[in-house]
């Protein structure tokens, strides 16, 4: 398998004792909310991986900057341990450690475990003392020197931005062959693949069985996975992005502000994918949540993926009758394949991102304007709105847009086009253009239209 640029990028792993603002340092560095900040111990869990670029007196770099979990947690779910095995996967593929302490709590019993822990590296410890807002502060840092790091601590605030430049100028010192370029030195990937679904459906599971490795934390517990992260994976010569992704909650079910952030980063990750895939539990009943997130991704407008996982364990289903259940459930949907898997065996999961690829390719497909109008007339012939004795008539039709397919339909009255009507031309559109899996998108324009009506 080939490497992927964004995988050969210097890694800069951020660690230190929970809730020391090693999230926040990690959205200063890369300039967005990529991590959940919340002031409660042990929101981050799963290494979070962010592609950046340092701007420095030497010049602009680029790294991949890994947010991880607090050491020594003790978490509320006891995922303690596997919290740890991802932070040592961090440590060691990074070429840099950026060690984060809080200045205002001084050293603390945790700290000197974690000075214990990162003292054999041989790798670079940078020693950060964060949370020193302005001068009041500084005479705390000197403090830190009694942990035995000689580099640092440096003084900075990752909420604030203040105090970062003499900090990302000793990165870019320890890392002098990190890439420089305007633009990030990676592999743009082929698709972005977001994976949704319920708790404890087997999201990250999927996720780890795509990327080939342990990049997300797997447990029986509900609800393990807090933010959406996105994991970069190589297929062939193909380099791709798959979006694991929080299990949705019902809003009276939210225990506090991590399952609201992570339900509204679950959204967002449907908003900017490509594909989705719309994870099951076989062994479950369809429940509000599925019923909620096939809605969204239908109002959406994104082609999806019926994920029917831990397929392995049910023996007196077919893949027909599911089929029905699916059907009878979720009618929106009746065009979506369904992937039949199972991703703690790795069963189906190769299918399952080809189907992915294959239905990326139908969403970019382009048709003439003599094809369209040709389905139309025929689709118009066969069965016409119904119009109260008024002539309805489509004057002409293009496609405007790909991704989805959007097509512009100019006629001489769009209120005589019920949403029934609108919903029986565009799956006249999936069977006669090559579009059979994926959702399209009709826009009506009238002499009246100021603006555009879709569906």
């Amino acid at each position: 398998m080939k490497p992927s640029a964004t995988l050969r990028l210097p890694r800069v792993a951020i660690v230190g004792r929970p809730n020391v603002g090693k999230s926040t340092l990690a959205n200063r560095m890369c300039g967005s909310r990529v991590a959940i900040v919340e002031p409660t111990a042990g929101v981050t869990r799963d290494r979070i991986a962010i592609v950046t670029r340092l701007d420095t007196e030497q010049g602009s770099r680029w790294f991949e900057v890994v947010d991880t979990g607090g050491i020594g947690i003790v978490d509320r779910d006891d995922l303690g341990p596997l919290v740890e095995q991802q932070i040592q996967a961090a440590i060691s593929s990074a070429r840099v450690i950026l060690w984060v302490v809080d200045v205002r709590d001084g050293i603390t019993a945790l700290d000197l475990e974690v000075a214990r822990r990162l003292r054999g590296q041989k790798i670079p410890v940078i020693l950060v003392a964060n949370k020193a807002e302005g001068a009041r502060f500084q005479w705390d840092v000197s403090e830190f020197h009694k942990l035995g790091f000689h580099d640092g601590p440096y003084a900075i605030s990752a909420q604030n931005g203040e105090g970062l430049d003499p900090l990302y100028e000793r990165i870019v010192e320890l890392i002098p062959d990190a890439p420089e370029s305007e633009e990030a030195p990676v592999e743009a990937p082929v698709m972005k693949l977001a994976v949704v679904g319920q708790r404890n459906a087997g999201k990250s599971t999927l996720i780890n069985a795509f990327a080939e490795e342990e990049r997300m934390i797997v447990s029986e517990v509900p609800g393990t996975t807090r933010d959406s992260v996105d994991v970069v994976f190589d297929r062939g010569d193909k380099t791709f992005v798959a979006i694991d992704t929080a299990g949705i909650r019902k809003k009276k079910s939210h225990e506090d502000a991590i399952d609201f952030y992570s339900d509204a980063r679950s959204h967002k990750a449907i908003r900017r994918a490509d594909v989705v895939i719309l994870l099951f539990d076989v062994t479950k009943k369809l429940s509000g949540i599925d019923k909620q997130l096939a809605r969204y991704v239908v109002d959406h407008h994104k082609p999806v993926i019926l994920g029917a996982n831990k397929w392995d364990l049910v023996k007196d289903l077919t893949p027909e009758d599911f089929r029905a259940y699916i059907d009878d459930n979720l009618p929106a949907l009746e065009f979506a394949p369904i992937s039949f898997l199972s991703a703690k065996e790795k069963k189906g999961v190769d299918g399952t991102l080809r189907l992915a690829s294959d239905l990326f390719e139908q969403s970019k497909t382009r048709v003439s304007t003599a094809e369209l109008n040709r389905v139309l007339t025929k689709a118009l012939e066969s069965r016409s709105p119904s119009a109260g004795g008024h002539a309805v008539r489509v004057r002409y039709a293009t496609q405007a847009e790909t991704s989805p397919p959007t097509f512009v339909l100019f006629v001489n009255d769009k209120k005589h086009f019920n949403k029934d009507y609108i919903r029986y031309l565009q799956n006249r559109l999936r069977e006669d253009l090559p579009f059979k899996e994926i959702p399209v998108r009709i826009v009506l324009r009238d002499k009246d239209s100021r603006e555009e009506e879709s569906s």
